[in-house]
């Protein structure tokens, strides 16, 4: 008796989706069957179940979470892969919580969600069920390439297990946005998320921040004081910049991470730590422990799971929305009209290295926001610091391919046409009058310097044009 194939549903109001999709999971031995929206397949979820449900997020009618929420809530759910072109970490994450297998961020490839589908196969039926928990996603945690996609399939993974985490990255990478996301999709979000940089305050000050003080513990102390572990009970404790805590203070961490109890200074109560500890550094913190300035036991307590955020630099392809994001924002707050960035200004955005991250291109966006007289922000508008250097080292206060962007740009909204022949014309006088003018008019050597032939350099300048004053020591 054959065995019958696997059969998967794909739902998705994109006509074209299902047909490639379909037509690939059939070449890999999976019967399928097509939905195009929500309602037709909770209407169906009375009939035999599927192995494997590929489902679109966003679609007219029930969204693609709702019909999750649906299928976990079955008492046999089966394994569903979410599909989305819109990536953030509201979405992602509650699609994890809500027991999907994976998340497939269009356009994905064929062979990424045939595989999927085959491991669906193998597991399908150990898929839980659980609780949503609705939330707004961050909105400057942003990005669509693959770098933030992977890290918002973890912070989704993550966030509902309870474990520490440490969060390794650049100044400026959004480290304390990605602890925020993880105790909003976690079953604290309710609860205070409280978050503390270890570096910025005074070593002698640090352990009564952290777990309080009693009255008169110390000179100045005239009150009880909660620290930040008691003002964030039964919800998360961010501590930033941990590389920087001393070493005694390390091991009275320790100490409260393994026994979940402490002391105020000065105090005699014992209290519960009833927090989830999230710690981050830009700094090594394997290095630091080889060189003795950090305690190896807490950081295995620490890195129970370790998110790595990419550099603005690894991500280019987000610079353009997140620059968007930035200036709509600081325009509204600022309360000036909305601005755009010319192409070629994001053209320039996108291509710098951005050592100060994501920070530094919001604090440029604020700053164009209230300097820039014109609606859209060009290349011109830019620091100087930003722009591209000619190749002579110069810095330039507006690269010429960025100008010849913005000229077409308006031209072409124009309707104006010939483009090509009117620019190449002016191209090449620009060019052969600054190598004459380079080379004292000598018509041989400017040729030579173009990589060009002296008679084609004479027949491109035309006998309509002046011919250039000769030098003293040179020829035409």
């Amino acid at each position: 008796m054959n065995t019958p194939a696997p059969l998967a549903w794909i739902v998705d109001d994109d006509r074209a989706v299902r047909v490639v999709l379909a037509a690939a999971l059939r070449e890999a031995g999976f019967a399928t069957r097509e939905f195009s929206s929500a309602e037709q397949v909770i209407a169906a979820l009375a009939e035999p179940a599927p192995t494997v449900m590929f489902s679109d997020v966003r679609m007219a009618g029930a969204s693609g979470l709702k019909l999750l929420e649906r299928v976990a809530a079955l008492p046999k759910p089966f394994a569903v892969i979410v599909m989305s072109a819109f990536t953030d970490v509201a979405t992602t994450a509650s699609a994890y919580r809500l027991g999907a297998l994976d998340y497939l961020a269009k356009p994905f490839d064929l062979d990424q969600a045939v595989a999927a589908a085959q491991r669906a196969l193998a597991q399908h039926e150990s898929a839980p069920a659980v609780t949503a928990v609705t939330a707004e996603p961050e909105p400057a945690l942003l990005g669509s390439s693959a770098p933030m996609r992977e890290l918002f399939r973890a912070i989704g993974q993550v966030a509902a297990s309870g474990l520490g985490v440490l969060i390794c990255g650049e100044t400026g990478t959004g480290k304390e946005l990605v602890a925020r996301a993880l105790h909003r999709e976690s079953a604290r979000a309710a609860r205070p998320f409280i978050a503390l940089n270890t570096g910025a305050i005074p070593a002698e000050l640090l352990e009564s921040e952290l777990f309080g003080h009693e009255a008169g513990a110390f000179t100045g102390a005239t009150r009880r004081h909660p620290g930040r572990f008691e003002q964030a009970a039964g919800g998360t404790l961010f501590l930033d910049e941990i590389g920087d805590m001393p070493l005694a203070l390390q091991t009275r961490l320790l100490r409260v991470l393994a026994a979940g109890e402490f002391y105020r200074v000065g105090g005699r109560e014992l209290l519960r730590a009833d927090v989830r500890v999230v710690a981050a550094t830009h700094q090594d913190l394997d290095a630091k422990v080889a060189r003795g300035e950090f305690r190896a036991d807490l950081l295995h307590r620490l890195d129970v799971v370790r998110l790595e955020l990419p550099p603005l630099r690894a991500r280019r392809e987000d610079v353009p929305q997140l620059a968007a994001h930035f200036l709509a924002i600081a325009c509204a707050q600022a309360g000036v009209a909305p601005r755009q960035f010319a192409p070629a200004a994001l053209a320039v955005l996108r291509e710098h290295d951005w050592p100060g991250n994501v920070r530094q291109l919001e604090n440029l966006c604020r700053r164009l926001a209230v300097l820039s007289s014109a609606r859209t922000i060009t290349v011109a508008d830019l620091p100087a610091a930003l722009k591209p250097a000619p190749a002579g080292g110069v810095a330039s206060d507006a690269p010429w391919q960025s100008l010849l962007r913005d000229w077409a740009r308006v031209e072409l909204e124009a309707g104006n046409e010939t483009l090509h022949a009117r620019a190449r014309a002016a191209f090449e006088q620009v060019l052969f009058d600054a190598a004459l003018e380079a080379h004292h008019g000598h018509r041989q050597h400017a040729a030579k310097a173009l990589g060009l032939g002296r008679n084609t350099l004479t027949r491109k300048l035309g006998s309509s044009r002046k011919k250039p004053p000769r030098h003293p020591r040179g020829g035409r």
